[in-house]
């Protein structure tokens, strides 16, 4: 039975404060692509499909990554199941109104996915509950979401710094930024990050895009790694007294022009 079953609504009764999770939420714009320490399983690049989400159960799936590789829970948290269903459910429904367009400030925003088949994911070494959080039907095929990210159509993300190209007007409609990109960490190490971030490039091209960017933590070096081997450069940094407001890493924002397509 999935930990993380398809959503349905909440109890009256059931409210958790975010002190009650006893969780520490990693950055949303963190990129987890890398624990050099964990044993590689090899994915066969021919069965991967890299696509922007269209279905309710590819999103819950999506979002149970997302709480996967973002939350870290304390092995004695009571009622963890709970939690982690409250939190996959919160991202779940966040996801929608974003990729629906009804989130004030974003133009656009799309789940971009990687996934393949179950079949592939079972005969590896990885764990049942992984297969069961992570599972969506598509055209009667079950597959398992391995990777995903947002590409939001905006000028600015919440709580982050701004892009400063393009300047003046067209930034509303030609400035994109990656969020929440993460592949599954019995995943790591098969260039799914790389192809992901590909595939955001193809799409926000299509969008009439000019300029995208990231944030990134300013020690997360497998995730400027990745992002630097996709052609991202360094345009500015995250002010110390900003971080420590916030509570989290301080960030670098990095920048990737989009081919034929400057303003």
């Amino acid at each position: 039975m999935a930990l993380l079953s398809p959503p349905h609504p909440l109890p009256a009764q059931f409210s958790v404060s975010t002190a009650s999770l006893l969780v520490r939420r990693r950055p949303t714009t963190a990129c987890q692509v890398c624990t050099p320490k964990e044993a590689v399983h090899r994915v066969d690049p021919s069965a991967l499909t890299l696509a922007e989400s269209l279905s309710e159960n590819e999103l819950w799936a999506a979002a149970c990554l997302r709480v996967r590789s973002f939350y870290q829970f304390k092995p004695s948290t009571f009622g963890l199941q709970d939690h982690r269903r409250y939190l996959a459910e919160r991202e779940f429904e966040a996801m929608k109104e974003r990729v629906g367009g009804k989130r004030k400030g974003f133009r656009r925003v799309s789940c971009i996915n990687a996934s393949v088949p179950l079949s592939q994911i079972s005969s590896l070494s990885v764990s049942d509950e992984f297969c069961a959080e992570c599972k969506f039907n598509k055209d009667g095929e079950d597959r398992m979401v391995v990777g995903t990210l947002d590409l939001n159509q905006c000028v600015s993300l919440p709580d982050e710094i701004t892009g400063i190209k393009p300047e003046g007007i067209g930034a509303d409609f030609a400035r994109a930024y990656l969020s929440n990109v993460c592949v599954a960490k019995e995943l790591h190490r098969n260039g799914l990050g790389y192809a992901l971030v590909s595939k955001s490039k193809l799409v926000a091209q299509e969008w009439g895009i000019s300029d995208l960017y990231v944030h990134v933590a300013v020690d997360n070096e497998p995730a400027k790694k990745l992002y630097m081997k996709s052609g991202f450069v360094y345009e500015n940094d995250e002010p110390a007294w900003q971080a420590r407001f916030l509570d989290r890493p301080r960030r670098i924002l990095l920048w990737f022009g989009i081919p034929g397509l400057q303003l």
